[in-house]
C-alpha cells in the first residue's frame, strides 16, 4: 500500500498534465513564484546598489526557500491527517510543475502557422516561448526555434521536475521550479542582469546538470521506437553537447537534432544584440514543419521513460523508508 502512496503523486501530476495541461484559468503557483521575484527584484536592486551579486544570492536563497516550505509544511498537515489525502494534493502540486501539455500546444501554433503560410503568426506564436529577437528570423528559423525550445524544455520544463519530483517530491520539485523561473527571469548574462542573476543562473546550472545529461541519454535511446535517427543522434550527443553558452542547454539539442537528422542553434539576436553561436547537428535535410511534431512526440517518449524512472526511485525511497 505505501508504494502506490509513493507513486500517486507523480503519476497523477502526469495525467493531469496530459488532459488538461496548463490551467491558464486559475491561480498558478509558478506564476506566483514569478510576482515574488519580481517584487524582490526591485527591492534587492535598492538594498543592495552597490552590491547587486551579494543582493542576487540573497533574493535566490529566499524564493527558494519560501517556494520549499510552504507546499511542505502543507504536505505535513496533509499526510498526518491522511495518507491519501497527502498524496492526492501532492499529486495537485506536482501537477503545477511540469509543462509537457503547454509545449506541445504552444509550439505547435507555430507549426499550424507555418504550414499555413502565415509567418507573421508562426513568428508571433514562437515570440511567445523564445527569449530571442524573433523578427529577423525567416520561415526556417521560426521552426528552428520551435524545435530548439520543445528540446530544450523537455528537460528543462518537463523531465528535471520529475527528476526531482522523484528525489524529494513536491517540495523539492518547486525549490528546483523556483530556480529555474529565476534563471529565465533574471538570468540573462547582460549589463542589467549579469550580477544580480549571476548566483541564480550557476544555481540554475549546477540542478540541471544531471537531469539534462539523463534526458539526452533517454532520448537517444528512446530514438528507434520513433523511428528517428539513433546512430546519428549518439553521434550528434557527443559532439555537439558542449556547444552552447550554458553547460546543459546543448545536451537535449544535440540529442534532438541528431534524431531529427537537421541543424538547430547558430546566431540569434537578443535584446537587439547579436549573439555568436555554434550550430548544433548537420543539416542532413531541411528542416520543415513536421520537425516540431517529431521533437514533441520524441519529448513525449522521454517524458514516459523519466516518470518510470522517477516513479520507481520514489517508491524505494520513500516508500521503503519514509512512509
Amino acid at each position: 500500500m505505501k508504494y502506490i502512496i509513493a507513486a500517486i503523486p507523480l503519476i497523477l501530476a502526469f495525467l493531469l498534465d496530459l488532459i488538461i495541461g496548463d490551467p491558464y484559468s486559475m491561480p498558478h503557483p509558478i506564476r506566483l513564484i514569478g510576482r515574488m521575484i519580481s517584487t524582490l527584484e526591485g527591492k534587492i536592486r535598492v538594498k543592495f546598489s552597490k552590491n547587486l551579486r551579494k543582493g542576487g544570492v540573497i533574493m535566490a536563497l529566499i524564493v527558494a526557500v519560501i517556494s520549499t516550505l510552504i507546499p511542505l509544511i502543507l504536505l505535513i498537515i496533509c499526510y498526518k491527517i491522511n495518507l491519501w489525502l497527502g498524496a492526492v494534493v501532492e499529486g495537485i502540486m506536482c501537477f503545477f510543475l511540469i509543462a509537457a501539455k503547454c509545449l506541445r500546444l504552444e509550439s505547435m501554433k507555430v507549426c499550424r502557422a507555418a504550414e499555413n503560410g502565415n509567418i507573421e503568426a508562426a513568428r508571433k506564436a514562437v515570440s511567445m516561448i523564445v527569449g530571442r529577437d524573433t523578427k529577423p528570423l525567416d520561415e526556417s528559423g521560426i521552426i528552428r526555434a520551435a524545435v530548439e525550445t520543445v528540446a530544450e524544455n523537455t528537460s528543462d520544463g518537463v523531465t528535471a521536475p520529475l527528476f526531482f519530483m522523484g528525489i524529494g517530491g513536491a517540495p523539492i520539485g518547486f525549490f528546483y521550479k523556483a530556480v529555474n523561473t529565476m534563471d529565465s527571469m533574471i538570468g540573462y548574462k547582460n549589463e542589467k542582469y549579469a550580477d544580480i542573476g549571476r548566483f541564480a543562473a550557476k544555481l540554475d546550472d549546477v540542478l540541471n546538470y544531471l537531469p539534462s545529461r539523463l534526458t539526452a541519454i533517454i532520448m537517444v535511446g528512446i530514438s528507434p521506437i520513433l523511428g528517428l535517427n539513433t546512430r546519428n543522434a549518439f553521434k550528434i550527443w557527443r559532439r555537439d553537447r558542449r556547444k552552447h553558452a550554458s553547460p546543459n542547454s546543448a545536451q537535449t539539442e544535440s540529442a534532438c537534432a541528431g534524431a531529427l537528422g537537421i541543424r538547430l542553434a547558430g546566431d540569434a539576436y537578443y535584446f537587439g544584440e547579436l549573439h555568436k553561436k555554434e550550430f548544433i547537428g548537420d543539416e542532413l535535410r531541411k528542416i520543415e514543419c513536421d520537425d516540431i511534431r517529431r521533437a514533441n512526440r520524441l519529448m513525449y517518449a522521454t517524458t514516459m521513460i523519466m516518470l518510470m524512472i522517477a516513479v520507481i526511485f520514489r517508491c524505494f525511497w520513500v516508500g521503503g523508508v519514509l512512509l
